[in-house]
C-alpha cells in the first residue's frame, strides 16, 4: 500500500472546490458557439487542478523526516550525551519521542492511503503483506542477525533471538489501526457535519479500537499477579558471567521496573532469552551512582538491574495503538477540514489538551511518563507533542511557504525507509567499515571520527557529537535529496 501516494491525493482532494465544478460547466458549455475559448479555459483550469493533485503535504514529510533525525541522532549521540538517551525509568527525554512519533505519522499516513477502499479483500491483501514485510525487516536488523555498524559479522542464535523491536512495533499498530480503517469504510462519512464533536462522531469506530487497546493496557497492567523471578546473566568477561539471579515480587499493579506486569508477559510469551539484553534502567539511581548515565554498577544494587527487559514488548506494543490512533485522527482532520484555521484550531486544542493530561498523570503520580512501559500518560504526553510538532511545520511550511528550510527533512521523510535501514541502522556504515587495512579498527569511518572530529576538537564526546551530525545527518540530508531528484524511493 503506497501511503506516500494516497498522501498526495486525499491532499488535493481536500483543496478541491470550484475549479472542478469549472471543468464540468466548461465541457457543457462547450458547444453554445464559445467553442475555442472555452476549450482554452477549461484546459488551463485542469492543468490548475492537476498541480493540486500532485502537490503533497510537506509538513507530514518533514516530520516523518525528523523523527529518523531524531532517531540518528540519539541513538549514535546518546552514548555520548546520554541525557538525550532513553530515561533510565520515569520521565522523558529526546529519545523517548522518536517511537510514539513513528506511529503517528504512520497512523496520519493512513487515514491517507485508505481514504478510498474500492476492493475490502484487496485492501487487506496489501496491508497483510505490508506488515509481514516490517515484520522480516525489523527480525533481520534487530533480532541479532545484523551486528552493524560495528561487528563485522552477521548470525543469530535462535535460541537468543529477539522477535520483537521497532519496525515490529510499527508492524503491529499498522496491522490494527489500517483494518479498522478498512473495515469501517462503508460507515464512513464523506462529509462530516459541523460541531466540535463530529469527527469523533464519524469516526467512533477508530476511537473505539483504541479505547479497547487502552483497556486491555489498564486492566492487564492493575490486575496482573507478578510472581518471583529468575534469570542467569550472560556477559563474557563479567565477574557476573553466568550466575543465576532470583528478583522477589508476589505483587499486582507494580510499575516499578522488578515487578510490572509488561516484564512478566513478556517474559512468559517470548522467554527471558529473547528480550533486549542491554535495558536502560541499568541507568537508573538504584543501579548506578552516574545515572542518568552509564557508571560502575552499585555494590547493592538490585539483582534485576542485570535483568533482561523488552521495551518494544507485547503489553506495551498494545499500549502504542493508541498513538497510532491518535495519528490517524490528525489524517482525518487534513482530510474533512477545508480551511487552515479549522485544522490548526482543532489540531493544537487537541495536542495542547493531550499534553497537558500526560503532565498531570505524572507529576500526581497516577500514571507516571514511561516510554519503557508505554504508559497511558506517555501515550497523552507525547501524542500532544507530535500534534504541536506537526501543526507547527504545517503552519511554516504549508501555510506560510517556507519550505526550503526544512527540504532536507522531507527528502530524508520521502525516503524514510532507505534512511532508517542503511543509517538509522548502520548498514551503510558497516559496509564503509568492511573496507579496512590491517585491524577493523583502522577503517574509513574510524579515521574520519578520530582525526576530522575528536582529535580537532580536543573530546572525545563532542567529536562524537559533531560527527554524528555533520556524516550522517547531513549525509543523509543531501543522499536523499539526490535520490528524490532521480526519483528514487523505497517502499515498503
Amino acid at each position: 500500500m503506497d501511503m506516500e501516494k494516497g498522501q498526495e491525493i486525499a491532499a488535493s482532494d481536500v483543496e478541491k472546490g470550484p475549479e472542478q465544478h469549472a471543468i464540468d460547466v466548461g465541457h457543457i458549455e462547450h458547444g453554445d458557439g464559445k467553442g475555442e475559448d472555452i476549450e482554452k479555459e477549461r484546459v488551463a483550469v485542469a492543468e490548475e487542478v492537476q498541480k493540486k493533485k500532485s502537490r503533497r503535504v510537506a509538513a507530514l514529510d518533514a516530520f516523518r523526516g525528523l523523527t529518523i533525525v531524531l532517531m540518528i541522532l540519539v541513538d549514535d549521540g546518546g552514548g555520548a550525551y546520554e541525557r538525550i538517551d532513553h530515561s533510565p525509568w520515569n520521565g522523558c527525554t529526546l529519545a523517548d519521542f522518536v517511537m510514539p512519533f513513528f506511529l503517528f505519522i504512520v497512523g496520519v499516513a493512513i487515514a491517507f492511503a485508505l481514504k478510498r477502499v474500492p476492493n475490502i479483500s484487496a485492501a487487506v491483501k496489501k496491508i497483510t503483506l505490508r506488515t509481514l514485510k516490517m515484520l522480516f525487516w525489523g527480525l533481520l536488523l534487530q533480532g541479532g542477525y545484523s551486528h552493524a555498524p560495528d561487528d563485522l559479522v552477521y548470525g543469530v542464535d535462535m535460541k537468543k533471538i529477539r522477535w520483537c523491536g521497532i519496525l515490529q512495533r510499527i508492524a503491529l499498530v499498522y496491522f490494527f489501526v489500517a483494518l479498522i480503517e478498512v473495515f469501517t469504510t462503508k460507515v464512513r462519512p464523506t462529509v462530516v457535519r459541523s460541531g466540535p464533536y463530529a469527527i469523533f462522531d464519524a469516526y467512533r469506530w477508530q476511537w473505539l479500537g483504541g479505547f479497547i487497546a487502552f483497556v486491555i493496557y489498564i486492566v492487564t497492567t492493575f490486575s496482573l499477579y507478578v510472581p518471583d523471578w529468575s534469570f542467569v546473566y550472560h556477559n563474557d568477561g563479567d565477574v557476573n558471567d553466568g550466575k543465576q539471579f532470583t528478583v522477589q515480587c508476589g505483587v499486582r499493579a507494580s510499575l516499578g521496573q522488578a515487578c510490572n506486569a509488561v516484564g512478566y508477559i513478556d517474559r512468559q510469551v517470548w522467554g527471558i532469552n529473547h528480550l533486549y539484553t542491554q535495558p536502560v534502567w541499568i541507568r537508573s539511581k538504584d543501579c548506578t551512582f552516574s545515572s542518568p548515565n552509564m557508571g560502575p554498577l552499585r555494590a547493592d544494587a538490585p539483582a534485576w538491574c542485570l535483568a533482561p527487559f523488552e521495551p518494544e514488548g507485547l503489553l506495551s506494543s498494545i499500549s502504542s495503538i493508541l498513538s497510532g490512533t491518535i495519528g490517524i485522527h490528525y489524517g482525518h482532520v487534513l482530510i474533512h477540514f477545508k480551511t487552515h484555521k479549522e485544522r490548526l484550531k482543532h489540531w493544537l486544542l487537541m495536542g495542547f489538551s493531550l499534553l497537558v493530561l500526560g503532565i498531570l498523570l505524572h507529576f500526581t503520580n497516577a500514571i507516571p511518563i514511561n516510554k519503557q512501559l508505554y504508559s497511558f500518560s506517555y501515550v497523552c504526553f507525547t501524542g500532544g507533542a507530535a500534534g504541536i510538532v506537526l501543526s507547527a511545520f504545517y503552519l511554516l511550511i504549508d501555510v506560510w511557504g517556507l519550505r526550503t528550510p526544512f527540504l532536507f527533512l522531507e527528502w530524508i521523510g520521502m525516503n524514510a525507509m532507505l534512511v532508517f535501514v542503511l543509517g538509522a541502522q548502520g548498514i551503510l556504515a558497516a559496509f564503509v567499515n568492511g573496507w579496512y587495512y590491517e585491524s577493523p579498527d583502522n577503517s574509513l569511518v574510524h579515521w574520519i571520527v578520530k582525526h576530522v572530529f575528536v582529535n580537532v576538537w580536543h573530546s572525545q564526546r563532542l567529536g562524537t557529537l559533531l560527527y554524528v551530525i555533520f556524516c550522517e545527518i547531513v549525509f543523509w540530508g543531501v543522499a536523499a535529496g539526490v535520490l528524490h531528484k532521480l526519483g528514487i524511493y523505497w517502499k515498503l
